[in-house]
């Protein structure tokens, strides 16, 4: 359908999971497509993207919470395009511990991904933006953002900061054109919730009404939805992509 067809975008933590689908949805809807990667190598998977839907897609190797990294990352941008279309805040790190065993450590690794380095890509996205007065700015928080979760006192929080600052940064931007929204996930079937074991997933699977954990891909194509013009009256909600599952 080429639903963003031309549209620059930027997706962050793009290595696995909801990242990569979101890369190969955004390619195959005609996308200019960057891939971020802290680390892990995805030059060969971008190469594949660009040869199968014939359109750009790079990678780019930065971390979020680094703000040199992520200046370089956007001047990179700049000058190759001028614009940026649309940013996808998808890097992000999930650590579990209970009350009373939760240390400081963990909480200043869990914000300084999950909710500085959003703030940061913001901030540095919007300047790119308010020059051609448009833009789409996507935040990944989570459903336990919203409705809380025993054992994730502070990756709730990190993500429930997501939604605050979606919330925030969309009242703020839209003067400038851009609309900011996020996607707050179920449970999806990616590495790093099936990190959590099996048998806690197996216990999880007979909350969620519609029987069965979520797809990257499907969250991807309520990221394809706000990214894309058919979007361009919705800003500040915090959409849930969840099959209907209770806390």
């Amino acid at each position: 359908m080429n639903l963003l067809q031309e549209k620059v975008c930027l997706v962050t933590g793009a290595s696995r999971g909801i990242g990569l689908a979101t890369v190969k949805k955004f390619a195959s809807e005609g996308a200019i497509v960057y891939a971020n990667s802290r680390g892990t190598n995805i030059d060969e998977m971008c190469t594949h993207l660009s040869s199968e839907y014939q359109t750009p897609v790079k990678a780019l190797y930065f971390d979020v919470k680094n703000e040199y990294e992520a200046r370089n990352a956007m001047l990179q941008i700049k000058k190759d395009f001028g614009r940026l279309d649309v940013l996808v805040n998808n890097a992000g790190i999930m650590k579990d511990a209970l009350i009373g065993m939760i240390s400081t450590t963990v909480m200043q690794e869990l914000f300084e991904t999950n909710v500085f380095g959003v703030i940061n890509m913001i901030q540095l996205a919007c300047k790119l933006m308010k020059s051609k007065k448009s833009g789409s700015i996507i935040n990944i928080s989570s459903i336990v953002g919203i409705e809380g979760n025993p054992g994730q006192m502070v990756y709730s929080a990190s993500k429930g900061a997501v939604a605050a600052i979606t919330k925030t940064a969309s009242k703020e931007l839209i003067s400038e054109g851009i609309r900011v929204n996020a996607i707050a996930p179920g449970m999806i079937d990616t590495d790093m919730f099936r990190s959590i074991g099996e048998d806690k997933i197996k216990s999880y699977l007979k909350d969620i009404r519609i029987g069965r954990l979520g797809t990257p891909e499907e969250v991807a194509d309520a990221i394809v939805f706000l990214a894309s013009d058919y979007s361009k009256y919705i800003t500040g909600e915090i959409l849930g992509v969840n099959g209907s599952v209770k806390l």
